[in-house]
């Protein structure tokens, strides 16, 4: 037995069945026994950020790792982006990452970084990254990684793998990774924050991770029935249990003018596999806190800890009943017709989206409205595909999580600018055959920066400031562009045409792209920015 052998037989007995790879030389040992078994199904991608982005939607609908199959320092680079969304989500990924032989690093090869080594790069993206340095580690380490990437809500582990430790002999022995337990939260804090649940004061639960999925919701809902506590999300959900018949909760809103008259009701909030929430971006002589001082915030659990455990444990502790607070009613809006703005596409999707579908979302500016639009749509799951803001997430993770429930309807928002980023997962969602209803929501701009630059800008904009927000000259050719990569693909520019085409891509089994249109109004955001500068 060779090191890669050994590897492969680590990860296949540790579960991982789905490897996302753009594989080089380094890692030809692994391609080698990836083809002679059938324990693992390999996803080809045509650029590492569409791999990282793809394990990423595979590991938030699967509940489990798929490993990845990286080229050096500059392949395992350009897939950090959305590595990055993946460890913002608590996304459980096993990078592996091929590398020189051990012995010719030193003589500085092309491939090899100037300015440090992989793991040194590895180290900033991951929770748990470590080198191999012969063929007898990699199977213990990649029985770890995938160990260590189930703790907690989830982690990003990363594997250096160099050339020589693939084809070095290994020992025979198998080596299973053995679960590692997620800490529970102390006994302390559950009764800890029971007593402050009890003490009358306007409380919001502020959940994330795994307690915005259908199990963690549920509890959630029991507890805050029984203590009149408010639920809510974290702004960039990683997966949302949404839709009809489910617990109805408010996201934080994304703009800091927004969220600070959106908590000011409250005196207390405890956070859930939670972060307590933050403006993405300071601003000149803004707060960048969105909850007030004034107002008091624990934590119930973190990511790192089982937080169904912490909120089972809470429910018992506060006496909760199986009743839940409001749960979402269907609603069916009226079928839009005339302009295609956001509003109108999202009544398409709340009227036709069907039950247990999967909704991944990257609209940008256009999730304003559609966020709101679906609200009442049959249950689905839905992704927010940039939690860690890196655009370029949604198409890659539409593939992954499509590659991970091959039984459910996957449709995917892309807003057309950061769609750009990662186009080339058309290529594998095409040759996967994954059923994905894809909406390309085009404006031809970099639309939010349009309410960013409104911070900071004095008067109107000029032609010059403008151009490095427009996208239209020359305007992108998305069913070109699709069709080029083999999705069959429509343009549309109407409420009623794009209708009549979203309920075809449904009805259909396979990828199909709809680039809509939009006419698309943002000044009553610009005006919100510009009203609250004024103000200070």
């Amino acid at each position: 037995m060779n090191g890669a052998q050994s590897l492969f037989r680590a990860l296949t007995d540790a579960g991982l069945d789905t490897c996302f790879a753009n594989p080089g030389t380094s890692e030809m040992q692994l391609v080698y026994e990836m083809g002679k078994s059938d324990a693992v199904r390999p996803v080809l991608c045509l650029q590492e950020n569409v791999v990282t982005g793809a394990a990423d939607g595979y590991a938030r609908m699967a509940g489990k790792p798929a490993f990845t199959l990286l080229h050096v320092g500059s392949g395992f680079a350009n897939g950090i982006a959305n590595l990055h969304n993946a460890g913002r989500a608590s996304s459980p990924i096993v990078n592996i990452v091929g590398a020189n032989a051990t012995y010719h690093q030193p003589n500085f090869p092309e491939h090899e970084m100037i300015g440090g080594r992989i793991i040194d790069l590895a180290r900033v993206i991951s929770h748990w990254a470590r080198e191999a340095r012969s063929a007898a580690e990699l199977a213990p380490l990649g029985a770890e990684a995938a160990a260590v990437a189930r703790m907690g809500a989830g982690r990003i582990c990363t594997l250096v793998a160099p050339t020589n430790c693939h084809w070095d002999p290994a020992p025979h022995a198998p080596v299973i990774g053995a679960p590692i337990p997620t800490p529970r939260v102390a006994e302390q804090t559950i009764a800890a924050v029971a007593q402050l649940l009890g003490n009358g004061k306007k409380t919001a639960l502020l959940l994330g991770a795994q307690a915005l999925r259908n199990e963690g919701l549920e509890l959630a809902g029991r507890i805050c029935a029984r203590t009149g506590a408010q639920p809510m999300g974290e702004t960039f959900p990683s997966r949302l249990a949404r839709g009809e018949g489910r617990v109805q909760i408010q996201l934080v809103p994304y703009l800091p003018e927004m969220a600070q008259p959106f908590f000011a009701q409250y005196e207390q909030i405890v956070l859930v596999g939670a972060l307590a929430p933050v403006s993405t971006f300071a601003y000149q002589g803004a707060v960048m806190q969105k909850i007030p001082p004034q107002c008091e915030v624990a934590t119930l659990a973190s990511t790192d800890q089982d937080v169904l455990a912490a909120l089972e444990d809470l429910a018992r502790a506060v006496k909760a009943k199986r009743q839940v607070t409001a749960r979402q009613e269907r609603i069916a809006p009226k079928r839009p017709r005339g302009e295609l703005t956001p509003a109108a596409i999202g009544q398409s999707v709340s009227l036709l989206l069907p039950e247990d579908a999967i909704l991944v979302d990257e609209s940008a500016t256009a999730g304003f409205d559609m966020y709101a639009q679906t609200a009442g749509a049959r249950r689905h799951d839905y992704i927010y595909a940039v939690p860690g803001a890196a655009i370029g997430n949604g198409l890659p993770v539409a593939l992954g999580a499509a590659i991970a429930c091959p039984q459910r309807k996957v449709v995917a928002l892309q807003a057309d600018g950061s769609g750009m980023y990662t186009n080339q997962a058309l290529w594998s969602i095409a040759r996967e055959k994954c059923d994905i209803a894809i909406v390309i929501l085009k404006n031809d701009e970099y639309a939010i920066l349009n309410v960013e630059l409104a911070r900071v800008r004095e008067g109107e904009t000029t032609p010059r400031m403008q151009s490095m927000l427009d996208i239209d000259k020359p305007s992108i050719d998305w069913v070109s562009l699709a069709r080029g990569m083999g999705v069959p693909a429509v343009a549309v520019t109407s409420a009623e045409d794009f209708h009549s085409e979203f309920r075809k891509a449904l009805a259909r089994k396979g990828p199909r792209l709809i680039e809509a249109t939009m006419a698309q109004d943002l000044q009553p955001y610009v005006d919100l920015v510009m009203q609250m500068r004024q103000a200070k």
